[in-house]
């Protein structure tokens, strides 16, 4: 197996990338290999630096970089040697199994879309989240790929999120959940309204409607919305699990009885940072592609970066795409 790298993609890159990629490589064991796609001057300058040993990595020449700020439509199109252009046409070619991207997320979409395509019996892909629940975590989607959708689009993240949940969260029969402001059918919008009613009517093992608040209870695994909620709920909850942080953080620092505290409180509160610290998930599958794309959070460090490659291998090993297929084909 062989996992393509955006090396230039993110906040951090390229040192962040390199960095992670080289602690990949050094559990890899011989299942897989990685391709650093990016500015070579200046990844071999880097990996020389920090003295890396990258005996089962190649670099891939990418002069272009698309920032975070661009549009994504015009990028893609005006850099046709940018370093997520060139990953995914790696994938696209059979070279790499799978794209790992810390950079700009549309413009990993948008190439997944134009290099990959869509799977069939897909009309829109979708950004599969990982939120941290009471019943080991919750998947929600779409987190960001489409800002409009129809009910028809909600119903096949749907049969998605269900694989991904059934193959990577080990869940059998995994309960799948509409986002919406109350539990009735009759409540919502439109779209919500219209999507319960092919939801309830598909082979999913649909509970109905759920709202914000039962996302981290872990009412049901799987929880399905519009791309722009979405991603307005992936941003809401970052910015809570910073505050909080910040808050405890702040609270230790005021008294001497409050370090004291915090000394014997420290493996609770290690814990609990590592359940909210977005670095332990990786990536975000962008489900939906005729591929494996896994999107990192845009400030992935080396960490984030490690744990994205190794999302990337268990989605190619476990065969998440056929599982889709399968699924959907079943509706057909």
């Amino acid at each position: 197996m062989r996992i393509a790298l955006d090396a230039m993609g993110g906040d951090n890159a390229p040192e962040a990338v390199v960095d992670g990629a080289v602690e990949a490589a050094q559990l890899a064991d011989g299942r897989f290999e990685l391709i650093l796609v990016g500015r070579q001057d200046e990844l071999e300058s880097y990996i020389s630096k920090r003295g890396h040993s990258t005996g089962n990595i190649e670099i891939v020449h990418a002069p272009d970089v698309i920032s975070m700020s661009e549009s994504p439509a015009t990028a893609i199109r005006r850099k046709r040697e940018a370093s997520i252009v060139v990953a995914t046409k790696l994938h696209k070619e059979g070279v790499a199994d799978a794209v790992v991207s810390a950079g700009n997320t549309g413009a990993a979409v948008a190439s997944s879309l134009l290099s990959l395509g869509r799977m069939p019996g897909i009309d829109r892909p979708a950004i599969a989240l990982f939120f941290p629940s009471r019943n080991g975590g919750t998947i929600v989607l779409d987190g960001g790929a489409n800002s409009d959708n129809v009910p028809m689009h909600l119903e096949q993240f749907g049969y998605m999120g269900a694989a991904y949940a059934e193959l990577i969260l080990g869940r059998k029969n995994p309960r799948v959940g509409l986002l919406n402001i109350g539990e009735e059918s009759s409540k919502g919008s439109e779209l919500t309204r219209e999507a319960h009613e092919l939801l309830a009517a598909s082979g999913l093992n649909f509970a109905g409607n759920v709202e914000g608040m039962d996302v981290i209870a872990g009412k049901v695994d799987v929880v399905v919305t519009d791309g722009f909620t979405g991603n307005v709920l992936l941003k809401f909850a970052e910015s809570v699990a910073h505050y909080f942080g910040d808050i405890i953080k702040e609270g230790i620092e005021e008294s001497l009885r409050a370090k004291i505290g915090a000394m014997f409180m420290k493996p609770v509160l290690r814990k609990m940072g590592k359940t909210l610290d977005y670095a332990e998930y990786g990536g975000m599958p962008l489900l939906g592609i005729d591929g494996v794309t896994i999107i990192g959070h845009g400030g992935s460090n080396a960490k984030a970066i490690k744990n994205a490659v190794l999302a990337a291998e268990s989605f190619v090993k476990r065969d998440v795409n056929g599982s889709i297929l399968i699924r959907i084909q079943e509706t057909q």
